[in-house]
């Protein structure tokens, strides 16, 4: 089994999330992780975009670790947002995990082509859900490395 790593500084995690459950469920999932996340939420593809390149209100924005990712959001949706992320020379790097309530094998094609590095469709039972955020943050961010920002 791999060794986990120690994180040095809080890790920054981008919330692409629109349902307000939904964010209120993964905020208390990584409250409950011994790791310590910084956790920022969108809740649609223009507020993404903007946290992500550090434009308007979001200049003092640290850079983002990884983002979690919703796929139906209003106006720019996570497909668009994910096609933007990895179209562009500073973000693409950036780790982008769907996560999201379709099964349809078309989003996940249509996700892995636009170079998504995890797909993972929600749990409807509250005690599955929590334990896949748990489990993204965990192995995220201490198994993985990270590229450098």
């Amino acid at each position: 089994m791999a060794k986990a790593t120690t994180i040095e500084k809080p890790a920054e995690l981008l919330l692409v999330e629109d349902n307000p459950g939904d964010v209120r469920l993964i905020e208390e999932a990584l409250k409950e992780s011994p790791l310590q996340i910084n956790l920022h939420v969108a809740k649609d593809g223009t507020e993404a975009m903007a946290f992500l390149r550090r434009a308007g209100k979001h200049m003092e924005a640290r850079p983002v670790d990884l983002v979690l990712l919703d796929l139906n959001l209003p106006g720019k949706d996570g497909r668009e947002i994910l096609s933007e992320i990895k179209g562009d020379e500073r973000l693409r790097r950036t780790p982008v995990i769907v996560l999201t309530t379709s099964e349809a094998r078309e989003d996940v094609l249509m996700a892995y082509e636009l170079n998504a590095n995890c797909y993972i469709t929600k749990p409807l039972n509250l005690d599955e859900f929590v334990e896949v955020v748990r489990t993204i943050g965990e192995f995220w961010f201490t198994i993985v490395t990270l590229p450098p920002h």
